[in-house]
């Protein structure tokens, strides 16, 4: 975070209090896509299908941050940041949308101490688009069921980290997850249903 006075930056001026930050998403960075109970997302199905994603790229292993996040951390804090703008992947909290896994809120625990220990801010997002594929399965987003597993896998990530982090994002860019997902399929779940 800057200090009182405001920064200039080739001609644009930022305010006092400006945070900069850096941002992912876990799907696209943490890899370990079934380590320690982590289950697929709505992103690992869609990744499968043969032509859905250019290359045939998956989330494995991706930046492999799951486990290499301290070292992650330390080039954050040799860079000054000042903000890290991560998501927390639904299907490695609370994998089927039912119980929480312990092992998956262990590990942003983790990540949000040594945020904090290299003086850097976590800002989680709860939903940057990895529905859990188990509640795809029950209608997803479309269902209203889908809102009340939200509610209840907010509170137990809330619950968890609550007291540690100040600032949080609900949702990622809900109009690329609901219009690219559920209406022109171009994400994932991959759905061509405009109603939904």
């Amino acid at each position: 975070m800057l200090g009182e006075s405001s920064v200039h930056t080739d001609g644009c001026t930022f305010p006092p209090g400006f945070v900069w930050g850096v941002s992912t998403a876990a799907f696209q960075i943490e890899g370990a896509t079934t380590a320690d109970g982590r289950r697929p997302s709505i992103w690992d199905e869609f990744c499968a299908r043969p032509g859905a994603v250019v290359g045939g790229d998956t989330g494995e292993p991706a930046a492999d941050h799951y486990r290499r996040f301290a070292a992650d951390v330390a080039l954050m804090r040799e860079l000054g940041v000042g903000a890290y703008r991560f998501s927390l992947a639904w299907p490695r909290v609370r994998p089927d949308g039912g119980a929480v896994n312990p092992a998956g809120l262990d590990f942003y625990e983790r990540l949000v101490d040594t945020l904090l220990a290299a003086g850097i801010t976590p800002w989680p997002t709860l939903y940057h688009w990895d529905l859990p594929q188990a509640l795809e399965e029950r209608g997803g987003w479309a269902a209203r069921e889908t809102a009340y597993r939200f509610a209840e896998y907010a509170e137990a990530v809330l619950g968890r980290l609550g007291d540690r982090v100040d600032t949080w994002t609900t949702l990622n860019e809900p109009w690329c997850a609901a219009f690219l997902g559920y209406a022109s399929g171009r994400h994932a779940p991959g759905r061509t249903e405009p109603r939904a």
